[in-house]
């Protein structure tokens, strides 16, 4: 296995292509996804995605979903698992050797068992949080399964866990960047492509009118934390808000082209320019 912590700083930027896939979704509504609620009584559904950054070097899978099993505990409706998605990219997950995790929410770490030949990258601060003290409060705890994060602590014991402490470059074009926030350890990933630097944000902006009105999800756990991330993302996307990408928005895949007329509704690329 190739160690891309050796790779050498002065190596050229590699440019990416960077996708979204769709495993799964649910209904909501405005006022669910808001502090302080919200004066509209509208839907506002939310999609689950995964992401692939891939480059003629290095392949990164960005989170894991979660399976069938959550979904039914959760109520979420599964369209797909995230390896069947990675496969329509011709993505074997079986052999894929980095995975970056946001955080270790159940629909971002939940099949990481299907990557059995990956390391995953992690903020120590999402472990220390998500074995902590804070884990004895339901306001924090009701977004984890115990099962994944105590299977994410036996791989530390495995030596498939690489901790990061804040920011970090992975291979040259892509690296990760502790915001905190929703979670203590959450990260987003900043990505090299044709049109300049694309951050994928997760969670640290579910939806773009969190970042872009300066609003704030319900579960969290600094709100602090969350609004000053929204400056830390503008800034990793070199002031341009179009190349921000949000956890959980559905409009992601209307505002982006799909990667192929097969994969309509299911993969858009995030390397090109929005549509609109």
């Amino acid at each position: 296995m190739t160690d891309i912590r050796a790779t050498p700083a002065a190596q050229a930027l590699r440019r990416y292509e960077v996708y979204a896939i769709r495993y799964a979704t649910r209904g909501g509504t405005r006022a669910k996804n808001f502090i302080g609620g919200d004066a509209h009584d509208a839907p506002m559904p939310m999609d689950y995605f995964v992401w692939l950054a891939r480059s003629p070097e290095h392949t990164f899978v960005i989170d894991t979903g979660f399976g069938p099993e959550v979904a039914a505990k959760r109520g979420r409706t599964l369209l797909r698992l995230p390896a069947q998605g990675l496969g329509l990219l011709d993505v074997d997950a079986a052999k894929v050797q980095d995975v970056i995790i946001s955080h270790l929410h159940y629909d971002h770490v939940g099949t990481y068992a299907d990557f059995p030949a990956a390391r995953f990258h992690l903020q120590d601060a999402e472990m220390a949080y998500a074995t902590g003290r804070h884990m004895c409060h339901g306001q924090f705890n009701h977004g984890y399964e115990v099962d994944e994060v105590t299977g994410m602590v036996r791989l530390v014991f495995q030596d498939r866990v690489v901790f990061h402490d804040g920011d970090a470059e992975l291979a040259p074009g892509i690296s990760v960047h502790r915001i905190g926030g929703h979670t203590d350890g959450l990260q987003c990933v900043r990505v090299h492509t044709a049109r300049g630097w694309v951050v994928l944000a997760s969670d640290t902006s579910h939806y773009y009118e969190h970042f872009e009105r300066y609003r704030v999800f319900t579960t969290v756990f600094n709100v602090g934390a969350v609004i000053e991330g929204y400056r830390r993302l503008r800034e990793l996307a070199d002031g341009d808000e179009r190349r921000i990408v949000p956890g959980h928005d559905p409009l992601v895949m209307q505002r982006y082209p799909a990667a192929s007329a097969a994969l309509e509704g299911i993969a858009v690329r995030l390397d090109v320019d929005p549509c609109e």
